[in-house]
């Protein structure tokens, strides 16, 4: 455990599986580059995508480095509270998108979420929000490349810096020729490939502890404190390994974070827009979320397992201090531990997949918001819809130059998740308030909407640097001294929200709003929406969103 050497050599077998993936998804951007002729083929897909493919293409862009790197790492940090992430942060946000929110995205036209508040509430809100996205877009996408370069680093003994450069030029390649199309196809793939290669290290991990319980008192032996439940343990600040308080999950992550990500972040509401009609746009969250609550199993229950026979990894700095491994690297120990010849090729393939998955994501949203809300506001003079496509593909490429710079950024946080988080609360937490204000009241005006987005950013990063210069603030901010980062994260994110809608609020009450003739499309008062009474029971989305969200009541109550 202490030579952070290579852990294992890939066999032939295991380098043709390798081998074979990166051609097929070369293959894939090839191929679709055919049928990518226009801005709406590039950048949306077409809107020809059924429910299926968009849900399915939904959860996989999320379902990158920040899922099998991050929250392995976060389960050995955490225990199982980091299933919250999935649960309470994860699946009433989804169903929300679906029934509420989608309507308006679909039935407005609109190319992106900055796009949306173009038309709700001026050229400012959306170059404010464009901008904020394409920081962290790019951000973002360094994990990926990261998360990729460490597993690499660890299991095969590849230069850190050889990894990133290989997964990045390949998703580069095959996003800039088939756009949005492409993306879409190859997370379908991935999406099936990591499931595949995933599910190995808990079924064999589970027969070497003896089953659940067994793995739980190995816990217990190996670590003071409630690592095991997801409730039971947060009633006060001091009894979890994460110094969290109930309000903190319920409130900061399931009503802010969560819901900002799944209903504004364009990373993930930009593959339901590809969607071909409202319906299939309603469904398509409402199937990523089925999927979605299964997902700790081969994500979450890795980190647990770690916990139970790998205790004594540390940090990201301590473990670069130290030569040793830190709980970063708890997946790809894993694997080593379990996978064998052959075996290891998938495994190594699920997670090549799940990075460049993400990471294609961010990428082909970068794109877009670039594109279409910074690049061609600016430009006066009217300009050929292949123009527009042309410049989409060199913004991928400059988004994938840009991202490998920050990939070097994430080594310098004790834990993937934190920095994750740390941007959600400085980005997406205000977002959400200002979206959600514009669907929901009609009395919001355009200097609302713009200096209540400011006022919420500006205050989530004035938090996070009030704390850096004074600890002290964590008594504030987080509401105990105690805190771990992530808890930070949580109540950060709670307050910038609460900021942006109080400014939001007061500025409009100040301010003349646009007449309601304007709003029709934008605002649920102003809005009729498409009627689905002559559909079945069974066809209507309402009916599988209640299906959903009635397991995920079971589940927090058999785990609680």
């Amino acid at each position: 455990m202490q030579n952070p050497g290579t852990l294992v050599s890939l066999s032939g077998v295991d380098t043709a599986i390798v081998a074979i993936y990166f051609l097929v998804v070369l293959t894939i951007g090839f191929y679709l580059k055919r049928f990518t002729k226009t801005g709406n083929d590039f950048f949306m897909a077409g809107r020809k995508m059924t429910a299926w493919i968009a849900g399915l293409s939904f959860v996989a862009a999320n379902l990158g480095a920040l899922e099998l790197m991050g929250w392995a790492a976060s389960a050995y940090q955490y225990g199982i509270l980091a299933t919250h992430w999935y649960w309470i942060g994860a699946i009433p946000a989804m169903l929300f998108l679906a029934i509420i929110m989608m309507p308006f995205y679909y039935i407005s036209k609109t190319h992106s979420v900055p796009g949306y508040l173009q038309l709700r509430f001026g050229n400012s809100s959306r170059s404010l929000s464009a901008v904020c996205f394409g920081f962290m877009t790019i951000l973002m996408s360094g994990i990926n490349m990261y998360a990729m370069a460490l597993v690499m680093k660890v299991v095969l003994g590849w230069d850190i810096h050889f990894s990133i450069w290989v997964s990045s030029i390949t998703v580069g390649v095959y996003v800039a020729l088939g756009g949005l199309f492409s993306a879409i196809f190859n997370e379908v793939l991935q999406f099936v490939l990591i499931w595949l290669g995933a599910l190995l290290i808990p079924i064999i991990g589970l027969i070497e502890a003896g089953g659940w319980g067994k793995m739980v008192a190995k816990i217990h032996q190996n670590f003071q404190g409630d690592f095991t439940h997801l409730w039971r343990s947060i009633g006060s600040f001091s009894d979890n390994p994460m110094g969290i308080h109930w309000t903190g999950i319920v409130f900061g992550l399931g009503a802010i974070i969560s819901m900002g990500y799944w209903t504004t972040d364009f990373l993930v509401v930009q593959r339901v827009l590809a969607a071909k009609d409202l319906r299939s746009a309603k469904l398509a969250p409402i199937i990523g979320a089925g999927f979605k609550m299964f997902v700790p199993f081969i994500v979450i229950l890795p980190g647990l397992l770690g916990l139970a026979v790998l205790p004594g990894l540390v940090g990201e700095a301590q473990a670069v201090a130290t030569g040793g491994h830190s709980f970063n690297e708890i997946l790809p120990l894993m694997m080593a531990r379990y996978l064998g010849p052959g075996l290891l090729g998938l495994g190594i393939t699920a997670l090549i997949a799940g990075f460049m998955s993400g990471m294609a994501g961010n990428v082909s949203a970068f794109a877009t918001v670039w594109t279409y809300d910074i690049y061609k506001p600016l430009r006066k003079k009217q300009l050929s819809d292949g123009h527009f496509v042309k410049v989409g593909r060199w913004t991928t490429i400059l988004g994938v130059l840009v991202s490998i710079g920050t990939a070097y950024l994430v080594m310098q946080f004790a834990s993937i998740m934190d920095y994750v988080q740390a941007l959600f609360s400085f980005f997406i937490a205000p977002l959400f308030a200002t979206v959600l204000l514009g669907m929901l009241w009609k009395r919001a005006t355009s200097a609302g909407g713009f200096w209540g987005l400011l006022a919420g950013t500006v205050s989530s990063i004035g938090m996070w640097a009030w704390v850096k210069v004074d600890p002290g603030a964590l008594r504030i901010i987080a509401l105990s001294p105690n805190a771990k980062a992530m808890a930070e994260n949580m109540y950060r994110a709670l307050w910038s929200c609460l900021i942006c809608a109080a400014v939001t609020i007061i500025v409009s009450l100040f301010t003349n709003p646009k007449p309601e003739s304007e709003l029709n499309g934008l605002v649920r008062s102003c809005t009729v929406l498409p009627s689905e009474k002559h559909l079945k029971l069974t066809q209507k989305p309402i009916f599988w969103a209640g299906v959903v969200f009635a397991v995920f009541i079971v589940l927090n109550i058999i785990f609680w």
